[in-house]
């Protein structure tokens, strides 16, 4: 396969792109399985004819219309980031190149809205390409195996994400996880709808700043109903859903049973002089897929469905 890939096949590069292709339909128009069920129950968990049942009928409305005409799930289909596990002398440079142009089609289909702006001058780019954009995030395994995962994150629930440094005077919040639960918490209230729930939380404790944050994305990439290998953390996930889904905030802020489908947290080491917590916060529509691609770079399973 690595070979192959190497010398840039024309047939290895036409079914890359292809798969590629798919990818980013099924990432844009359909809600993961876990995700969607999830968001079934939180429907039928909720009060008949109240504000919350009525926002997640429409929600609902919008997920079949969307799957049925390969249409965005949302209007802003968000960040662009590609998560690849792969062997080694994985060929990147190709494969980057492969996306970009797999992301200017699917842009020009309607597929990805054009979402990529320049940030001094205001410019859209018209085909979701720009320095920064799509992300490229490689990591290399032990085996001839590639995984791909697309994750596409809105601006409306990227906008209320938050990072806090303990300790946190304001909210007595120290450095233990008592203060780390006090500060996700303050994230899930401080957002309120405004990051369109019922939402799902990454979380890193720990790091620094920029690995905070990069790491707290990545659990967004796990999947709801798993359960972290990790006791103390694992408690402490199934404590913060519980209790922020007793704040009443709810779907699009309308009140109801479901602020929170998940929460996902982690931990990096961190230096004596800081301990940052990053809280990633994804919206309803949380658009994540990913592929295992055969030595063909055919589409060999799908992960999240």
């Amino acid at each position: 396969m690595l070979k192959k890939m190497m010398i840039k096949s024309p047939e290895m590069t036409s079914h890359l792109y292809n798969s590629l292709q798919a990818l980013i339909e099924s990432t844009s128009s359909e809600l993961p399985i876990d995700v969607a069920l999830a968001m079934d129950l939180a429907k039928k968990n909720e009060q008949e004819k109240s504000s919350a049942e009525y926002a997640l009928k429409i929600i609902e409305e919008n997920r079949v219309l969307a799957k049925k005409y390969i249409a965005p799930l949302c209007q802003d289909t968000g960040t662009i980031s590609f998560y690849i596990n792969h062997p080694k002398h994985f060929d990147r440079t190709n494969f980057e190149q492969i996306a970009i142009e797999a992301v200017m089609k699917a842009t020009e289909k309607g597929v990805l809205r054009q979402n990529s702006v320049d940030s001094l001058s205001g410019l859209n780019s018209g085909n979701n390409i720009g320095l920064g954009h799509p992300g490229f995030y490689f990591e290399e395994n032990q085996s001839d195996l590639l995984e791909i995962r697309l994750m596409l994150k809105g601006g409306g629930c990227e906008n209320v994400g938050a990072q806090y440094s303990l300790p946190e005077i304001s909210l007595e919040a120290d450095r233990d996880l008592a203060g780390v639960k006090k500060v996700i918490l303050h994230a899930v209230k401080s957002a309120q709808g405004r990051g369109c729930s019922p939402g799902i939380l990454g979380v890193c404790i720990g790091g620094d700043r920029a690995t905070g944050y990069a790491f707290s994305k990545k659990q967004l990439l796990r999947f709801l109903n798993d359960e972290n290998p990790i006791e103390p953390l694992k408690k402490l996930e199934e404590e913060i859903l519980v209790d922020a889904n007793q704040l009443g905030i709810g779907a699009m802020g309308f009140g109801g049973k479901t602020t929170l489908l998940g929460v996902k947290i982690a931990a990096l080491h961190r230096l004596p002089a800081s301990y940052f917590v990053s809280v990633s916060y994804m919206c309803w529509a949380h658009r994540r897929q990913g592929m295992v691609l055969d030595s063909d770079m055919k589409i060999k399973k799908w992960i999240y469905k």
